[in-house]
């Protein structure tokens, strides 16, 4: 995924279907539903281990944790589309990216938070803008900051329906919450195979033209 190709996305725009990104997800989930609700538990678990066992080190899971952990999601829904097999540790690939997934939530919150205690609206913006940024750099090989920045540019082409995408996703989990973990370890998954769908099909043609290019060299 190089920049040339990316900038040529973001000038020509793209357009996206919300309930056809959850559709999709959902059935995703159902292919491994015992792995993906397991996995969740798990990152349910250790969250709820920080914050009720060991509250002074809390912003650990965030910041060291977290991302990684996340990412699992991402990695687990690029085998499904891809019709390889999936196994529970696939989950777990995301600390192998360590270094470059914990810099790009660590920046990326830092700048978000930033913004919201300024005016709100700027840290509402980028807290948006900075939902594709870990898998840039997990499938499109860039470092944190470039991760960041093309990430920002690319959801800003349609930043109100990225933002009516997260408004849906934070109902959906807070039904889930409603139900206690079962409805967590059911959206959560979801939430994020959505996230990964979207990437996936806005940033397709990029991806095709890489791999034509690498069978004609």
């Amino acid at each position: 995924m190089s920049h040339q190709k990316l900038d040529q996305l973001i000038e020509r725009g793209y357009d996206f279907d919300i309930r056809e990104a959850f559709e999709h997800a959902w059935t995703m989930f159902k292919k491994y539903p015992a792995y993906c609700a397991g996995f969740s538990f798990f990152v349910i678990s250790v969250q709820l281990l920080f914050v009720l066992y060991f509250p002074d080190y809390a912003l650990i899971f965030g910041v060291f944790l977290a991302a990684p952990l996340t990412a699992g999601y991402f990695l687990a829904a690029n085998k499904i589309t891809q019709g390889q097999l999936l196994l529970y540790p696939d989950f777990f690939k995301g600390f192998q990216y360590y270094v470059a997934l914990v810099l790009v939530n660590l920046v990326g919150q830092v700048l978000t938070t930033l913004g919201l205690f300024a005016l709100v609206l700027p840290g509402v913006y980028l807290l948006v803008a900075y939902l594709f940024s870990s898998l840039m750099v997990l499938f499109g090989g860039f470092e944190f900051w470039p991760a960041l920045e093309y990430s920002r540019k690319l959801i800003q082409v349609k930043w109100f329906k990225f933002f009516l995408f997260g408004l849906v996703a934070v109902l959906l989990n807070i039904a889930g919450a409603m139900l206690f973990l079962v409805g967590l370890a059911i959206t959560m998954p979801v939430t994020y195979f959505a996230i990964y769908y979207l990437f996936e099909q806005i940033t397709r043609d990029v991806f095709v033209e890489d791999i034509e290019e690498v069978k004609v060299g």
